[in-house]
């Protein structure tokens, strides 16, 4: 099972090892469309789009994770999309050179949400939370 991260569960930013460390199988740079956003939080937020959006590509044997995911970016499947912070859908993925590497799971946040929580674009499609803070 195949998940697109690009925020505090990427290798070396605060939930990877928590969440990812141990139970990931390969973790390799990758890229997908969307529109990415710093939140006052201090994490970010993904929504659909045509950017480039930076991350990586884990992968786990255990589905069993994915519950875990869900329950850290407060998605339930059975909830109106409009009722979860985040939803979880398949995405084309891409490694650095911009050959596919097929589908993989990420959460995006719908666009309302990101306004209403101030969300700042980022253009260039990468977050870090080592080096970014929002104000």
């Amino acid at each position: 099972m195949n998940v697109f991260v690009y925020g505090t569960l990427k290798p070396d930013e605060r939930n990877y090892l928590r969440y990812c460390a141990g139970k990931v199988v390969e973790a390799q740079r990758a890229t997908t469309l969307g529109r990415l956003f710093a939140l006052p939080m201090g994490y970010p937020a993904m929504t659909m789009g045509k950017d480039i959006v930076h991350g990586y590509l884990l992968s786990f044997a255990d589905l069993g994770v994915l519950a875990t995911l869900d329950g850290l970016e407060d998605y339930q499947p059975e909830r109106a999309m409009s009722e979860n912070l985040y939803n979880r859908q398949n995405v084309k993925i891409f490694n650095l050179l911009g050959s596919s590497l097929g589908l993989a799971w990420v959460y995006l946040m719908q666009p309302k949400t990101v306004k209403q929580l101030g969300g700042i674009y980022l253009p260039d499609g990468w977050w870090s939370g080592n080096s970014f803070k929002c104000l």
